[in-house]
């Protein structure tokens, strides 16, 4: 079974040490699973329900929503903005939460990690994003964190995935997302 993974990264800046980690996963995912980065969250304006009309819904909205239909399970990467989630990675939640009861999370195993300049790592945005997703219908995987702190220092000259203690924490994430949606009964 092959299992499609789309990554949503809460960071629209070049060097983010988040999207980096997302650059990773893509690299570690196990044989059989794929990571998705999804491009285009600069472009989505912001949710307005007046906007989100049937067979006129902006472009690149409807381009998100195709790639979650698409999709096995969400992996969302998520710096902390002053203490909460980014305005970006909330306005794809909202988008991918409609049409009302038509979700592109419904039903879709989602995980949420992240890391952060703080020495918690990000994890209030990342609880944030988790009770954002999880409202918007997804089957938020609560079990399955990585919070990783001190990204300014830690990753000043090191790519995530050359750091062997985050790339093997990052794999495992990956393996349990995957282990989830091949076999949920065994999980």
């Amino acid at each position: 079974m092959s299992v499609h993974i789309l990554a949503l990264v809460g960071s629209l800046r070049a060097g983010s040490h988040n999207r980096q980690l997302a650059e990773a996963a893509v690299k570690l995912a196990p044989e059989g699973a794929e990571v998705e980065v999804f491009e285009g969250l600069a472009e989505i304006p912001f949710y307005n329900e007046d906007i989100d009309v049937e067979g006129d819904v902006p472009a690149a909205a409807a381009r998100l929503r195709e790639a979650a239909a698409r999709t096995d399970a969400f992996l969302l990467f998520s710096p902390e903005y002053n203490g909460t989630i980014p305005a970006v990675l909330k306005n794809a939640i909202d988008w991918l939460s409609r049409p009302y009861g038509a979700s592109g999370f419904s039903g879709k195993p989602t995980v949420v990690v992240g890391t952060a300049y703080g020495q918690f790592g990000g994890v209030w945005a990342q609880d944030e994003a988790r009770k954002a997703v999880g409202i918007a219908g997804g089957t938020v995987l609560e079990d399955i964190k990585l919070s990783v702190p001190g990204s300014v220092v830690r990753f000043a000259e090191t790519h995530p995935v050359d750091d062997a203690e985050v790339a093997a924490q990052l794999t495992e994430v990956i393996d349990r997302i995957f282990g989830h949606v091949s076999a949920p009964s065994a999980v």
